[in-house]
This record gives structure tokens, C-alpha cells and sequence, in this order.
């Protein structure tokens, strides 16, 4: 076991407050010492999308965000899980539902960001309802490339993020593709759009960089010192081919699938739900006690803001300023211009998970901390505390719900990385962790990952190299 303590660079900042928040800390972590354990086998790379770069249809889409099939193949393992419902209430780009879905287990999933709902959509065609016809059709695209003498153009929404993301070349290339596909049958359609969302950043100055979008130096957008070089720009046409060629190659069917009618279907395979939408909206629509587990991650407290870096993707889509800033302020606050959301309105039956946020002990001395340092205008912007806030209230909330809707004694399995503001290291393992036990949940296991993750560049020049616990968390419901 090796749990790593508060940075001791940090106390030089509030000896007396960082005293009693250290203090706390170590509290929690003696308190957890049987549960907490170093897991060697669980590397970043099983752990992070890392893994699914050799994964058939989870490689076309570098949703960088999601854990790895075989992470989730490892729990179902585990812990026995072969067969009921399971819920991920952050289903990102699906890689809980497919993984488990394939092992005939029923899926349930929610989210929020229509990227993430267009390639659920996508892969649930292309296993379920694509033909051999439709697959022939997708073959014609990449042998073909008709959208190359079309007439017909489908604008390309520009976001003021996204303004100058392409050369003009790409750009109308893009606008005729999209032309050309409207033409098409739906299921051939939606594989066509999907190649298109997942080539974006390759033919596009930009470069998905955590909080934001990187954009490269022949752009026209201003560079800051030092100019950035995203490398090879590819050009349209060469990007669809080879995505529409690997897609190809991944659903190609073998000599025994050519005599049915659908390509993917497997009669194994459990049914699969999407409920698009915030799981603050979905999870109180849910019926009590019919999930046998949940394996999620959610968004990290870490102020990575996905309507920017998947604004390319969400422009393509159709999303328009106005609903840019809606999505932002549905997500779970994990950013600092996520506002305050009144939870008690949303959700009078949400009172329980507030009151044991609010009677946290070491949270609270974390934000109030925070807040002197706000006074003190050493923040390096002020809406830190209140993404802070509402990420443990709005995170007890959906934990109450999770436990609501899930069978007694069924596991809660949950991936997250704990965080560091104003050189204080924030356990969310071991304040998420206290607050389920505090909502009828056992703790049985912290999993602590073996390589931890590196501070920022900018905590780290102000307060010394500190690694961050990455953790995956063990819960199960009581009775």
C-alpha cells in the first residue's frame, strides 16, 4: 500500500488552516487504511482510453476521455457480473454499454453531450442494423468518393471557437461530403457522418489540449509565445478514405455473418438504452432497485471543458452558441464557468445527499480555505470555489440516485483522479468515498493506481512536484 500525503510545500501558504486540512486528510486516509490499496495491474494505460487504440469501432473515435474495454471487461470478471442491467449515468462514448452489451448483459446509459450520443447512436447501428447492402454502399464512398462531383452543400455551423478550424479547401470538401450524404439510406448516413465526426481534428489547425483547443500556428488565430506545430495537417479527402477503409476493417464481416442478413448481430448480446440528457434530469426517472451494477466515470474536477474541446465535433452536429452555453451549464460542474445549479429545487428528495455534503468536514475546511485565499485575490480565478462546491453536491446527488436505483448489495464501480488548487491536494477519492458510506453505501475497496498523476506546470512551479492519486472506487449498496 502507498498512499502519499499533503504536499509539505503547502503549508507554508495558511500554516494553521493547511495544519487542520492535512490533519483531516489523514484522518480520512486512516480511516479508509483497510480499503485503500495499490493495484500494479491497474496501469494508466488499461485504465485510459490508451487501450481501446487496438479495440475494433472504440478506435475510430479518440474519445480521450473514456476508460478502456478491457478495464471494463476486468470488473465484470471480477466481480462476477455475466448477466442483468447495468447503468453508466456518464456514458461518455459508450465503452461500459458496448463492453458489457457483448457479454449479453442489458445496458443503460446517460449522457449529456450529443458527441457522445451520436457515437453511441453510430455504434448501435453499425451493430445492430447495418446490411451487407449498406456495408457495399460505405465501400462505394471510400472507392468512389462522391461527393466529390455533387452540386449539393450542407453548411458547416461556425462556433466563434471553431471560426478558421479548416483551410478553405477542407472546409467545402466537408460541406459537399455532408451534401452528398443526405441522399443516402439512414443507417449508411449515420456511418458516413460518424467518419466525418472522427476525422475533424486530423484535417483541422486544432489539437484537443485538456481545458481547450490548441490551435496551430498557420491558423489565423493568435499564437502565444511560442507558436504551436500540431505536425502533418491531413487533407480531406485522404482522412475520409482511410477512416471510412478502417471502419470498413473493423465491421468487415467474416464467411459466416456473409449468409445473414444483418453484419453485427450477435444473438448474445443484452438490449441497449441511451436516455440523452443530464443525470441529474434522467436518474430520478429511473425505477428503484433494477441495476445489478454501475461502472461510470465522471467528469474530473479538473476544469477540462468538453463544449470546448469537442467544439469542432458539436458544431458538426448543429449545436449553435445558445445551446454551447446550455450543455455547459447541464454538465456536472467541472469547470469554472459552470454556475451554481439550486439541486434542493431540482430535487426536494436530494436534502439527505446535500446535508451529509455540507457536514463533510474536511470539504468544507478544503473550500473555506479556498475561499480566504479568494479574499486574498491569490486564486487564479475565482470560479474555483464554486466548481469545487458544486461538484462534490451535484457528485452526492447522483450518488444517492445510483444507490436508489441499484439492487441491494450491488457494486458501484467508479474511476476518478483527485485534483490540486492553490497547492492544496483534494482526496476526492476519500471525501466521495466518506459521503457514499454516509448515503448507505459500504466502501470495500480504493483502488489507487500505480503510476500517479503529475500536478499542473503551474502548481508545480509554486508549490513543488506532487503526484495525485488516479483511483478507481469499490462501493456497494446496503440492504
Amino acid at each position: 500500500m502507498l498512499i502519499e500525503p499533503l504536499s509539505q510545500n503547502c503549508k507554508n501558504l495558511h500554516p494553521s488552516r493547511i495544519n487542520k486540512i492535512i490533519n483531516l486528510d489523514c484522518q480520512l486516509k486512516e480511516y479508509f487504511s483497510k480499503q485503500l490499496f495499490l493495484k500494479p495491474e491497474l496501469s494508466r494505460t488499461l485504465v485510459s482510453f490508451q487501450a481501446n487504440k487496438t479495440q475494433a469501432l472504440y478506435r475510430c473515435f479518440k474519445y480521450k476521455e473514456a476508460f478502456s474495454v478491457p478495464l471494463v471487461e476486468y470488473f465484470l470478471k471480477k466481480y462476477q457480473i455475466n448477466q442483468g442491467n447495468i447503468l453508466d449515468p456518464f456514458a461518455g462514448s459508450g465503452t461500459t454499454l458496448f463492453a458489457a452489451n457483448s457479454h449479453g448483459i442489458n445496458t443503460d446509459g446517460v449522457e449529456l453531450l450529443p458527441i457522445g450520443q451520436e457515437i453511441i447512436k453510430s455504434r448501435k447501428i453499425i451493430d445492430c442494423d447495418l446490411t451487407q447492402e449498406d456495408l457495399s454502399r460505405i465501400e462505394y464512398w471510400k472507392t468512389t468518393k462522391p461527393w466529390l462531383e455533387t452540386k449539393e452543400l450542407d453548411p458547416l455551423l461556425e462556433l466563434r471557437i471553431t471560426k478558421g478550424a479548416y483551410p478553405e479547401e477542407t472546409k467545402g470538401s466537408i460541406e459537399k461530403y455532408r451534401g452528398a450524404l443526405q441522399l443516402e439510406a439512414e443507417p449508411v448516413k449515420t456511418v458516413l457522418c460518424f467518419a466525418l465526426l472522427c476525422i475533424l481534428e486530423e484535417v483541422s489547425y486544432t489539437r484537443k489540449d485538456g481545458q481547450y483547443l490548441r490551435w496551430d500556428y498557420r491558423s489565423i488565430h493568435k499564437q502565444g509565445k511560442t507558436p504551436f506545430n500540431k505536425g502533418e495537417i491531413l487533407s480531406f479527402e485522404q482522412a475520409i478514405v482511410n477512416k471510412l477503409d478502417e471502419i470498413i476493417q473493423d465491421i468487415q464481416p467474416s464467411s459466416q455473418q456473409l449468409e445473414l442478413f444483418s453484419i453485427s448481430t450477435n444473438p448474445d448480446q443484452g438490449t441497449l438504452k441511451l436516455y440523452n440528457g443530464s443525470c441529474l434530469d434522467i436518474l430520478p426517472t429511473l425505477p428503484e432497485n433494477v441495476y445489478d451494477a454501475v461502472i461510470t466515470s465522471p467528469p474530473y474536477c479538473n476544469r477540462y471543458d468538453y463544449t470546448r474541446t469537442y467544439a469542432l465535433e458539436l458544431a458538426l452536429l448543429g449545436v449553435n452558441e445558445k445551446e454551447l452555453v446550455k450543455l455547459r451549464q447541464q454538465m456536472l460542474s467541472c469547470t469554472v464557468e459552470n454556475k451554481a445549479k439550486d439541486l434542493l429545487k431540482m430535487n426536494p428528495g436530494w436534502k439527505t445527499a446535500l446535508d451529509v455534503t455540507h457536514n463533510q468536514e474536511l470539504l468544507q475546511s478544503i473550500l473555506n480555505y479556498l475561499q480566504e485565499q479568494k479574499e486574498q485575490n491569490l486564486l487564479n480565478n475565482n470560479g474555483i470555489i464554486r466548481m469545487i462546491t458544486g461538484y462534490f453536491y451535484e457528485m452526492a446527488c447522483v450518488i444517492q440516485e445510483c444507490g436508489r436505483v441499484m439492487k441491494p448489495y450491488a457494486p458501484l464501480i467508479l474511476v476518478n483522479d483527485n485534483v490540486r488548487y492553490a497547492g492544496i491536494s483534494i482526496s476526492v477519492d476519500l471525501i466521495l468515498s466518506k459521503i457514499a458510506e454516509d448515503l448507505g453505501f459500504y466502501i470495500e475497496n480504493i483502488l489507487v493506481l500505480p503510476n500517479a498523476k503529475g500536478n499542473s506546470s503551474q502548481q508545480m512551479g509554486l508549490h513543488g512536484r506532487d503526484a495525485l492519486r488516479k483511483c478507481i472506487y469499490i462501493w456497494r449498496k446496503g440492504k
